[in-house]
C-alpha cells in the first residue's frame, strides 16, 4: 500500500509537472490543444518528463509547424474507473483532441473487460457532451495471456469494438514494437525506456498527425 501511494504521488507530480512544462514552453501562438490522458506509460513514469511520449509529440508537432500544444494528464496507476472521477476536472481546460490511454491497470488487475469498456465509453461521451466538436483517439492497450488467453482477448477486442461504435480514431496498440521486449523497458518489465518511448512517440504520431 505504501508503495503504491508514493507511486501515485510521483505520478501526480509528474502530470502536474509535465503539463506546466508543455504550458510554458508551447509557441505563444498556440490557440489548440492536444491533452494526453493516461496512466503511467502516458506520465512517463521512470523518466524525465522530457522523454515521455507527449513530450517527442510536441518536438514533432512543432517541427511540423503546427499550431497545437501537448498537456500531458498522465497519472501512474489510473484506472479507468479513477479516470472517470477525475474527468470533469480535466474538461475545465478547452480540448480539441482528446487522447485517451487507460484500461492497461484494468487488465493487470483482471478487472472485467465490460466494466473497463464501459468506463471508458462513459468517458467518450462525457468528453463529446463538453465539446462536440472535439476528436478523440482511443489508445489501444493488449495485456499478457498471465489471466488466460481467453482474457486477454477479451480485453484486446475493447478498442478497436469501441473506436467503431463511437467513431473514435484508434491506435491500434499503444505499446507496439516495445511490449514484452526487455531492452525496451525499465526492470518492471511494464513501462518503457527513454527509446522505448520514441517507438511509442512514433506509434502515435501516425494517428495523430493526419488529425491535427
Amino acid at each position: 500500500m505504501f508503495v503504491g501511494r508514493l507511486i501515485r504521488r510521483a505520478g501526480r507530480f509528474a502530470a502536474v509537472g509535465i503539463a506546466l512544462l508543455f504550458a510554458v514552453n508551447a509557441a505563444p501562438a498556440a490557440t489548440k490543444t492536444v491533452l494526453f490522458y493516461g496512466d503511467s506509460l502516458t506520465a512517463g513514469y521512470g523518466l524525465d518528463p522530457d522523454e515521455a511520449y507527449p513530450a517527442l509529440l510536441q518536438q514533432k508537432i512543432a517541427a511540423a509547424g503546427l499550431d497545437y500544444r501537448v498537456v500531458n494528464a498522465g497519472l501512474s496507476g489510473e484506472t479507468t474507473a479513477g479516470g472517470l472521477r477525475r474527468l470533469d476536472w480535466i474538461l475545465r481546460q478547452p480540448v480539441d483532441v482528446f487522447v485517451i490511454e487507460l484500461g492497461g491497470n484494468d487488465g493487470l488487475r483482471g478487472l472485467a473487460p465490460e466494466v473497463t469498456k464501459k468506463n471508458l465509453q462513459t468517458m467518450i461521451e462525457r468528453i463529446r457532451a463538453k465539446n462536440p466538436r472535439v476528436t478523440v483517439v482511443l489508445a489501444g492497450m493488449q495485456i499478457p495471456t498471465n489471466m488466460g488467453p481467453a482474457y486477454a482477448e477479451a480485453f484486446a477486442r475493447i478498442y478497436p469494438d469501441l473506436a467503431r461504435e463511437k467513431k473514435a480514431a484508434l491506435i491500434p496498440f499503444l505499446l507496439e514494437g516495445v511490449g514484452g521486449i526487455p531492452e525496451l523497458n525499465l526492470p518492471d518489465g511494464i513501462h518503457p525506456t527513454a527509446e522505448g518511448h520514441r517507438i511509442v512517440a512514433e506509434t502515435v504520431w501516425k494517428v495523430l498527425q493526419p488529425l491535427l
